[in-house]
């Protein structure tokens, strides 16, 4: 359902089947946060210790669930926008995701054009990695400014779908050993280990990105707790799949890097190409490197729109008299917006300066400093807002959310000081 028609009431379905028909919000978002950084980081763990970290992996794919499972909530119960929400706690949440957004904006459209155009480099050499991040920016752009909803599920499903093919045939291909596979759900701690333990937890799918599902729920016409039901489907269903991609690779690194020195940045991914053509030949090398595309590219979709959203609905609720807060809004209304225009464009032009700088790798190390300080406010504030009366009986948060929520609130923060002291030594 496009989001011209936010307004009409949808029935929710009450089977299995009809709800697997209306999945789509869950893929965008997750699949938008996992980015190739997010693939790489799995892979050096993979490298490292084998598969004894992938306990790490299903934990932190848990957290995300939750977290995804709590902004859609939110949305469903209260009938206001997260951005209304963090309004109700005081203007500094909503100066904190402003000043944020725009820093994080430029430096993540440099480091998501330049993700894309990496293996669009390697495997067509006649254009720099600069100029395919350029045209992969453009792209985004033009889907993003004269897209729908609908069309932009569409093509992240497509990409979803290659991603899978090629980064779990990827997995396939290097037989992994089923036996270690499953002593790796065992939670155990080598030595040296906490770091990559950490980074794994905190890395499947989290970022900005999260705060944009609501939105996508409400492009498909999902309103009111009778809802709750498909949107933990939907949620489930996104997180599982981003989960089962990062334990692809975890696998990949452990079956074929196994001792060897992996590059960490998007580079790594490409020197796994190269890897993998040498002891299979360049058959598995071109899809690999497809998916390495599509892993990126749907980063650069899903926010091209999804912060877009959010940034236009900040504007919205920032200049807003405090009763008309809470007044309904449509996607149509928010992407009509200059906000929501001028956010893409800021996502586009001015990041694309930083291309010529010729250092992708780097840009990857800023943006991950960045990405550290929106997840603690994600959990804290979600934290308030669904333990508070602004939502019914029926959205607040239980004991589980609860004890997830605050243990996500604590790793992220430690995870934001872990990355900006690294940033400063």
């Amino acid at each position: 359902m496009s989001s011209e028609v936010d307004h009409t009431v949808v029935a929710a379905p009450q089977d299995w089947r009809a709800r697997l028909k209306q999945i789509g919000p869950g893929i965008m978002a997750a699949a938008t946060g996992v980015g190739a950084g997010d693939l790489v980081a799995t892979m050096v763990a993979g490298s490292k210790y084998g598969y004894t970290l992938l306990w790490a992996v299903i934990i932190g794919t848990a957290f995300k669930l939750a977290l995804g499972e709590a902004v859609g909530r939110w949305h469903l119960t209260s009938g206001q926008t997260i951005l209304s929400g963090w309004r109700t706690l005081g203007k500094w949440a909503l100066w904190y995701f402003g000043v944020y957004a725009a820093v994080w904006g430029f430096v993540y459209g440099a480091t998501a054009m330049s993700a894309s155009g990496l293996p669009l480099n390697a495997l067509f050499p006649f254009l720099s990695v600069r100029y395919w991040a350029m045209l992969c920016g453009l792209a985004g752009f033009l889907l993003v400014w004269y897209g729908r909803y609908a069309l932009l599920e569409k093509v992240m499903t497509a990409l979803v779908g290659v991603m899978f093919v090629t980064v779990v045939g990827t997995a396939v291909l290097v037989t992994p050993n089923l036996g270690d596979v499953a002593w790796g759900l065992v939670p155990r701690l080598p030595d040296g280990s906490l770091v990559y333990v950490l980074g794994l937890v905190g890395g499947v799918g989290g970022t900005i990105t999260m705060a944009a599902y609501g939105y996508w729920t409400i492009a498909k016409g999902w309103r009111g707790p009778s809802w709750l039901p498909m949107m933990r489907t939907d949620n489930a269903v996104g997180y599982v799949t981003t989960g089962v991609f990062v334990i692809a690779m975890l696998i990949v690194g452990a079956e074929l890097l196994a001792g060897q020195e992996v590059v960490t940045g998007d580079k790594g991914l490409l020197n796994l190409g190269d890897t993998l053509a040498a002891d299979y030949g360049e058959w598995a090398r071109i899809p690999f490197l497809v998916g390495f595309f599509a892993v990126s590219f749907t980063s650069v979709i899903g926010v091209w729109n999804g912060v877009s959203l959010l940034f236009a609905d900040w504007w919205r609720t920032l200049r807003a008299p405090a009763d008309r807060v809470d007044e309904k809004v449509s996607n149509r209304q928010l992407e009509r917006s200059r906000a929501y225009r001028g956010y893409v464009l800021w996502l586009t032009f001015p990041p694309m300066v930083l291309l010529f700088l010729d250092k992708p790798f780097q840009l990857t190390v800023a943006y991950g400093a960045l990405g550290a300080l929106f997840m603690p406010f994600l959990a804290g504030t979600l934290l308030v807002l669904l333990n508070s009366r602004r939502v019914t009986a029926e959205g607040r948060s239980r004991w589980l959310s609860n004890t997830v929520l605050v243990a996500c609130l604590v790793l992220f923060a430690y995870l934001a000081y872990d990355q900006l002291v690294g940033l400063f030594e």
